[in-house]
């Protein structure tokens, strides 16, 4: 049984910029791919039971660089072909993107599974803060330890 190559991750950033779905799902096009899965975290009006006015997101210097090495950890597995992620700072109304992270594979369970692992672990993993504002005027720090 021979190894599947590396994945190529084609985007892995940080930015201050409105993020684009249409951009990110088209850096993981390619013809060896058979399926392509995009997740899209979105700003909500509401959490813990408590409305949300705005969000604003913040991240630690070397945060490009953990959005990086995951991204490339999940691309040596050869499960994949292209891996994209691309996280929002700064305040964010309730609708705007937070998030964009997109897998291609060769199968669509392989770029589920591979995006599952690449959303759920860069919000474990990655040193982003979401400071919450609510309509009662308070606010909350998510994600700080």
């Amino acid at each position: 049984m021979t190894s599947q190559p590396a994945a190529e991750v084609v985007l892995a950033a940080i930015s201050a910029e409105p993020l684009s779905v249409d951009a990110v799902l088209a850096a993981v096009r390619d013809p060896r791919a058979g399926g392509a899965v995009v997740f899209v975290g979105v700003v909500r009006d509401h959490d813990h039971g408590r409305g949300v006015t705005v969000l604003e997101y913040s991240a630690h210097p070397a945060a490009q660089d953990a959005a990086t090495a995951l991204a490339a950890e999940l691309a040596q597995r050869g499960e994949a072909v292209r891996i994209a992620v691309v996280h929002r700072v700064g305040t964010l109304a309730v609708g705007d993107l937070a998030v964009v992270a997109a897998v291609s594979a060769e199968h669509r369970a392989e770029a589920f599974t591979v995006c599952r692992e690449l959303i759920d672990r860069f919000k474990a993993e990655v040193p982003v803060w979401k400071h919450q504002h609510f309509t009662d005027g308070g606010d909350e720090w998510v994600g700080v330890t």
